[in-house]
């Protein structure tokens, strides 16, 4: 018994290509307003803001708006757990000890599909975009989730 329906495999044009490809950069989708945090900051600062703002992580950034690192519920608790195991106070603590600073970035002229994969082989949850040497954004695993929703009445294929 044949396929009654098959069309034959459907050529994809450079146009259709070129557009999807052109319309869903990161840019689009990051999240431009930022809780953002200082290295001076104690880690008891961030424990608060990061469950008043019900976030797992954020940027630390000078007073120039320049990204210096990461700090993520994970390191502000290995900061609880060392401190608690040493018997040792956490006050006046700062983040700058306990935040990550080999911060990887992604472009955010980068195609969304070409950041998800980036997301797959890093397995990171978030990425800041740095511009001019400035931070303006942050894209996470849930905005690529958003971008290929708002995609899924398109062909995906490249």
């Amino acid at each position: 018994m044949g396929i009654k329906s098959f069309q034959g495999a459907r050529k994809v044009t450079q146009q259709n290509n070129s557009i999807l490809k052109e319309n869903f950069k990161v840019s689009d989708f990051m999240t431009r307003d930022l809780i953002t945090f200082k290295a001076t900051q104690t880690v008891e600062e961030v424990v608060d803001a990061l469950i008043k703002y019900k976030i797992s992580g954020g940027p630390v950034v000078n007073d120039n708006n320049e990204l210096i690192g990461i700090i993520s519920e994970g390191d502000c608790i290995k900061q609880i757990s060392d401190s608690r195991y040493h018997n040792m106070p956490m006050d006046n603590n700062s983040i700058e000890k306990h935040m990550i600073t080999n911060v990887e970035t992604i472009d955010g002229n980068l195609n969304v599909f070409d950041a998800a994969q980036v997301f797959l082989t890093s397995k990171r949850r978030r990425f800041p975009i740095v511009e001019n040497g400035k931070l303006v954004g942050q894209i996470s695993q849930k905005d690529i989730l958003k971008a290929a929703m708002q995609l899924k009445q398109q062909n995906w294929k490249p």
